[in-house]
C-alpha cells in the first residue's frame, strides 16, 4: 500500500467515527464496527520496527482515534458494560477475567486472546501498545463508584487456588511456589519472597505464587501474625546475602515479558491484601475481612515495588545498613500506590523527592524511621523477628483486625483507593508503552547492566 493510498484509507475510516454516544446496545454495534475497521487498518501495516515515516504516522493516528473513541464509549457506559459482564454485580471477576469477557462480549473494546498472544513474544519497544485499551477500560470501570468498588472487592477475595490448597497447607505447614515459599513457625506464617537469580525481583513468574502465599498466610487458622522477608540470593554481586527485593524485573520489562495487567493484578490483588486483608463475598471489605498483623524484615534493600510493600505493613524491622528507593522516574513507570501512601509516611516534600528525584532513604535515617519501626544489626534479624512475633502475640490478637480496619477508615478509605486506581490504570498503561520507558531502561538499566557485566 502506497503512503497516499494509506493516508486516504485512514481518512476515510476516521470520517466514520461515531459522533456521539447514545444507548448501550446501539453504541456497542456502531463503535464496535469502528474498532474492527481500525484493527483491519493496523493489520495492513508492516511491523512497528519496519514502518516508514508515513506508515508510522498512520498507525499513530489509527491508534489515537480508536483510543479516543473507546474512552468516550466507556465514559458513557462503564457501569452498563460492567453490569453486563458481571451479571449486574452478582459475579466477582478478577481484572484479567473481566478483560477476557470484555473482549468476547464487546469486540474491539480491549485486545482479544489472539492479539495478546501475538504481542507476548515481542520486545516492549516494538509493540503498538494494544494493552493501553485495557487501561482505558479498567480506568473507567474503577472510576464508577459502584462498578469500581465491586471490582476492588473481587480482587480482595481469596483466589480459588488458595482455597483448594488450604487443607494441605494446614496439615504440612509448608508450601512452595514460583516466587515465594510459606512456612508456619509457631504462631507466625513466614512468607519468603524468592527469586534468587534476580535479587528477588518481581515479574510474571512470581506474581501468582506470591498472592496465593499471602492468601494462605491469612487463611491459616493456626497462626496469628504474618512475617514477610526476602530470600538469600545467588546473584554474583550479592551471593549468599538475604535481600528484601529489587522491585520489578527491568530486564523482563524491556524484553516485553511483563503485560500491562501485571500492574493491576499486583496492586489490586496481593499488595492490597497485605493492607486490607481478605474480603468476604457477602460483606463490604470495609465492614469485615480476614486480617492478621504483618511484620516485614528488610535486609539489604527494598527497591521500587518492594519499597511499596512496606507502606502496607504494620511493623517493619530493618537492618541498620539497609535502604529504600523508588526509582520510578528512571524506570518510566508509576510506583504502584506509593504516590497515594508514601506522603502520609514521609510528608509531601520527601515523598516527591523519593518518587520524582530517586532520593535514597536509609532505613536508619530519621526519614527511614518514619517507615521502619525497629533498626537492628544485620546479624540480629532472626532474633528480632522472634522477639517481635512473641511480643505482638503474647497478649492475644483479638483486637488486631478491628484496629487495622479503624486505622484505614481515616488514612485510606476503600473509595479513595478506588479513585486512585482509576487514575493509575489509565496513566500506567500509557507509561508502560511510552517511548520514554524504553529510552530510560536503555539509558539507566540495560546499558549499565552490560557495563557491569563487562567490568
Amino acid at each position: 500500500m502506497t503512503d497516499n493510498v494509506l493516508e486516504q484509507a485512514v481518512k476515510g475510516w476516521a470520517r466514520t467515527a461515531p459522533a456521539r454516544t447514545t444507548e448501550l446496545s446501539s453504541d456497542k454495534a456502531g463503535f464496535g464496527h469502528f474498532w474492527q475497521r481500525s484493527a483491519e487498518l493496523l493489520a495492513r501495516l508492516p511491523a512497528k520496527s519496519k514502518r516508514n515515516a508515513g506508515e508510522a504516522a498512520a498507525a499513530a493516528e489509527v491508534l489515537g482515534l480508536a483510543r479516543e473513541s473507546r474512552t468516550r464509549f466507556m465514559r458513557a457506559h462503564a457501569r452498563g458494560v460492567y453490569d453486563a459482564l458481571s451479571a449486574k454485580r452478582s459475579v466477582f471477576l478478577r481484572v484479567d477475567e473481566l478483560c477476557v469477557r470484555a473482549a468476547k462480549e464487546y469486540p474491539g473494546l480491549v485486545p482479544d486472546a489472539k492479539a495478546l498472544e501475538h504481542d507476548s513474544g515481542i520486545a516492549q519497544g516494538e509493540k503498538d501498545g494494544l494493552e493501553v485499551d485495557q487501561g482505558i477500560f479498567l480506568s473507567q470501570v474503577l472510576g464508577d463508584p459502584l462498578a469500581g468498588a465491586h471490582l476492588c472487592h473481587a480482587m480482595l477475595l481469596p483466589k480459588a487456588e488458595s482455597q483448594e490448597l488450604l487443607a494441605d497447607f494446614s496439615k504440612t505447614g509448608k508450601i512452595r511456589f514460583n516466587g515465594a515459599r510459606l512456612e508456619r513457625h509457631g504462631k507466625a506464617s513466614v512468607l519468603t519472597m524468592s527469586n534468587p537469580r534476580h535479587l528477588n525481583a518481581e515479574d510474571e513468574g512470581t506474581l501468582a505464587g506470591l498472592e496465593t502465599a499471602i492468601d494462605l498466610a491469612l487463611l491459616d487458622p493456626q497462626t496469628e501474625v504474618c512475617v514477610l522477608r526476602g530470600d538469600t540470593v545467588t546473584h554474583a554481586k550479592h551471593a549468599g546475602k538475604r535481600l528484601f527485593g529489587a522491585g520489578i524485573n527491568l530486564t523482563h520489562l524491556y524484553r516485553g515479558k511483563i503485560r500491562f495487567l501485571w500492574y493491576l493484578l499486583r496492586d489490586l490483588g496481593l499488595v492490597n491484601k497485605l493492607y486490607r486483608g481478605l474480603a468476604l463475598p457477602d460483606a463490604s471489605p470495609e465492614e469485615d475481612s480476614i486480617e492478621k498483623l504483618w511484620i516485614a524484615a528488610v535486609e539489604g534493600f527494598a527497591i521500587g515495588g518492594h519499597c511499596q510493600l512496606l507502606l502496607t505493613i504494620d511493623q517493619v524491622i530493618a537492618a541498620k545498613d539497609a535502604y529504600m528507593t523508588l526509582p520510578a522516574r528512571k524506570e518510566g513507570i508509576i510506583p504502584g500506590a506509593a504516590n497515594l501512601r508514601l506522603p502520609r509516611h514521609l510528608g509531601d516534600r520527601i515523598a516527591r523527592q523519593a518518587i520524582l528525584a530517586e532520593r535514597r532513604i536509609d532505613c536508619a535515617s530519621p526519614e527511614g524511621r518514619l517507615i521502619c519501626d525497629y533498626i537492628v544489626a544485620p546479624d540480629a534479624m532472626d532474633f528480632e523477628i522472634d522477639r517481635l512475633v512473641g511480643h505482638v502475640t503474647g497478649s492475644g490478637m483479638v483486637s488486631a483486625a478491628g484496629n487495622r480496619r479503624a486505622l484505614r477508615i481515616s488514612e485510606e478509605p476503600l473509595d479513595a483507593f478506588r479513585r486512585y486506581m482509576a487514575v493509575y490504570a489509565r496513566e500506567q498503561a500509557h507509561c508502560h508503552f511510552s517511548p520514554a520507558l524504553i529510552s530510560n531502561l536503555e539509558k539507566f538499566w540495560i546499558t549499565a547492566a552490560g557495563n557491569r557485566a563487562r567490568s
